[in-house]
């Protein structure tokens, strides 16, 4: 089900390395409905990207901002200071993220593992997930699912440790 929270479409800079600064006016509806995560939709040119994110408040200039990683900035083909749009949705995702199909097929065929991921914070879920993403092929990606289950039947949930083998 979309959520029904949407921006309309706005320019921002690559003003810093790392994080996006979001204007209040346009993320003042989305901290009304306390909606700290977001769903973005990016574009520079022809490429767009979509992807989530943590927005927090800048204690300084109280407007928002969120981490925009170099592969993403990549991805668009920007360079520092270059200006590009936004457009940001309610995020209406399970686990603020994604879930790579090889994560979600390994985790249905074992019940025990699939009680344990559910039961973890959505901060560890993301960051298995995230960990799932990184990896490039589909093979890897399910067997490194298969490890992290196996894991977490041992007990282990610490998300550092969830990638290492025994």
């Amino acid at each position: 089900m979309p959520g029904k929270l949407k921006s309309k479409v706005f320019e921002v800079g690559l003003l810093d390395k790392y994080q996006l600064y979001i204007p209040n006016e346009i993320f003042q509806p989305f901290a009304d409905a306390k909606q700290s995560r977001v769903k973005i939709i990016a574009t520079n040119s022809s490429k767009s990207i979509e992807f989530y994110a943590a927005v927090k408040r800048d204690k300084n200039t109280d407007d928002y901002k969120f981490m925009f990683s170099k592969e993403k900035q990549k991805q668009l083909g920007l360079d520092l200071n270059d200006y590009f749009e936004l457009q940001l949705f309610e995020d209406t995702s399970k686990y603020g993220v994604d879930m790579p199909e090889e994560l979600e097929a390994v985790l249905l065929s074992d019940y025990d593992a699939y009680q344990i991921f559910e039961s973890l914070t959505k901060g560890r879920q993301r960051s298995i997930i995230y960990g799932i993403i990184r990896i490039k092929k589909s093979q890897s990606k399910i067997d490194k699912a298969l490890q992290v289950c196996e894991n977490l039947k041992r007990g282990i949930t610490n998300p550092m440790d969830l990638f290492k083998t025994n």
